[in-house]
């Protein structure tokens, strides 16, 4: 279960490290690529999303299904309904977040930071508009999986700290994998 407050010093300082090193590394891969003033790869949601994988790593919010899922639905949500009702913000915008929460729902990849993912994609100006489904790829995609590399290297560094959850799908994933395999050579 996770603490309300974190009290552990070594929590807050690997929180930091965390959120420092995944979105520094966006920031910069995206310093690279675009203008100072097109930011584009650097999408608002992924600062909540570091919150959640950085800050809260046991929340059933924050696992990666939830991180890398979450988002990419959200994206061809919110890209769906810019393409179907594109220049309406008083319908796309809510549309583009209700039906964002749904399907994350239905997938089971409920992650708060989605719902602004899919609300970026129908208010963010003519720059994400004319990516179309390229949004979903990149930025979203591919900035939600550096998060959750990143989280993966930082949040095991210590005894203390397990990302994901030791119940998450993709560690008894792993942990059925090394049983067949060690079952098999046996």
């Amino acid at each position: 279960m996770y603490k309300e407050t974190l009290v552990d010093v070594r929590e807050h300082f690997w929180s930091f490290v965390g959120a420092f090193v995944g979105i520094g590394i966006i920031a910069y891969l995206q310093s690279l690529q675009l203008p100072a003033l097109e930011n584009i790869f650097l999408i608002g949601s992924f600062g909540a999303s570091a919150v959640l994988v950085y800050g809260a790593i046991q929340s059933p919010l924050a696992q990666p299904r939830n991180l890398i899922g979450g988002h990419v639905v959200s994206a061809l949500v919110g890209v769906t309904v810019g393409k179907l009702l594109p220049d309406v913000i008083w319908l796309t915008a809510p549309l583009a977040v209700a039906f964002s929460i749904v399907f994350m729902q239905i997938t089971k990849t409920l992650h708060p930071p989605g719902g602004a993912t899919a609300l970026i994609a129908v208010s963010s100006g003519t720059k994400i508009a004319s990516m179309g489904y390229m949004y979903v790829l990149s930025p979203v995609f591919t900035g939600a999986l550096i998060l959750f590399l990143v989280a993966l290297l930082f949040n095991n560094v210590t005894k203390k700290r397990h990302y994901p959850v030791k119940a998450s799908r993709l560690r008894r994933s792993r942990r059925s994998q090394l049983s067949r395999r060690f079952k098999g050579s046996s």
